[in-house]
């Protein structure tokens, strides 16, 4: 397999075959990743992609899932990604799965017959990063998309019969803003219903911009303390329709939590408390890493 410049997938990717049919993210401008900074986004020849399959099917006898890579593959035409998944699955019989990165304007740049025909060829799942469900927020770290159009990516991804795992960080908003943060995100996950919902834990990368607002003083971080209690004041409000799968145990966070949402929420919540009243259950910052 060829790849280009750093590759990135989903925690739950680990085991799967990383195919890269684009280079890079289409925005690209958040100011808290640094992820494809070094690359210009574009689109993979289709024939390397086709080559880059035959050469893994010569060489791995079961391949199971594929995650297709860069940031936002979802942004191919239909035409294109029909190709690959009708390819991936020709020549992996055995494959279950394929998933993607996505924003919610890619879904929402197609239409619900387009998504349907995607799920009809092997797409199963989009991975979309919100960050946050305030609005504020999301135009301070230059998302590109406001609160409704990630509400209506995620509708029109789950109506196609395609699960959306949505990812949103904590600490993002900073001291000024937290609350506004963990109340509207919570709003939004109730709003969205999607398959799956994980939070992260802000993490720096000394490349990235959110840095100079940190170094200015114009966000203050929060504690580990105080990130708990933004994510106990969030699952109060995260109340979805239908049952979702929750997950705070990514490596960046501070207390692991595991559970579906609004089901778990008050266990998931009195682990917090628990954790904000006995400090030693909080991850030591040595521990924490993306």
């Amino acid at each position: 397999m060829r790849y280009y410049g750093d590759i990135y997938r989903p925690p739950s990717e680990a085991y799967s075959l990383i195919l890269q049919v684009t280079i890079g993210c289409s925005h690209n401008k958040c100011t808290f990743c640094t992820m494809f900074k070094e690359k210009q986004f574009h689109v993979r020849n289709e024939a390397e992609v086709f080559e880059d399959l035959d050469w893994a099917r010569a060489r791995y006898q079961y391949v199971e899932k594929f995650f297709l890579a860069d940031g936002d593959a979802l942004c191919l035409s239909n035409r294109r990604l029909i190709a690959i998944l009708d390819y991936i699955y020709k020549l992996f019989p055995e494959c279950k799965r394929v998933t993607v990165y996505g924003r919610a304007s890619d879904a929402l740049h197609k239409s619900h017959e387009e998504l349907v025909e995607l799920r009809e060829h092997g797409l199963t799942m989009v991975y979309l990063g919100a960050e946050s469900g305030s609005d504020k927020i999301l135009k301070q770290i230059n998302k590109g998309e406001n609160a409704e159009q990630l509400i209506a990516g995620v509708h029109a991804i789950e109506n196609a019969g395609i699960k959306a795992s949505v990812t949103f960080i904590n600490g993002i908003a900073g001291i000024e803003d937290w609350e506004e943060h963990a109340i509207e995100t919570g709003k939004m996950i109730a709003k969205m219903n999607a398959s799956y919902v994980s939070l992260l834990t802000l993490m720096l990368d000394p490349r990235a911009e959110i840095m100079k607002d940190i170094h200015s003083g114009k966000i203050h971080l929060l504690t580990p303390e105080q990130v708990l209690g933004e994510t106990y004041l969030m699952l109060k409000y995260a109340k979805p329709e239908k049952s979702c799968v929750f997950r705070s145990n990514h490596a960046s966070n501070y207390v692991s939590l595991r559970g579906n949402i609004p089901e778990d929420n008050d266990r998931m919540m009195l682990q917090l408390k628990r954790a904000m009243e006995d400090t030693g259950l909080i991850k030591d910052e040595r521990f924490r890493m993306l």
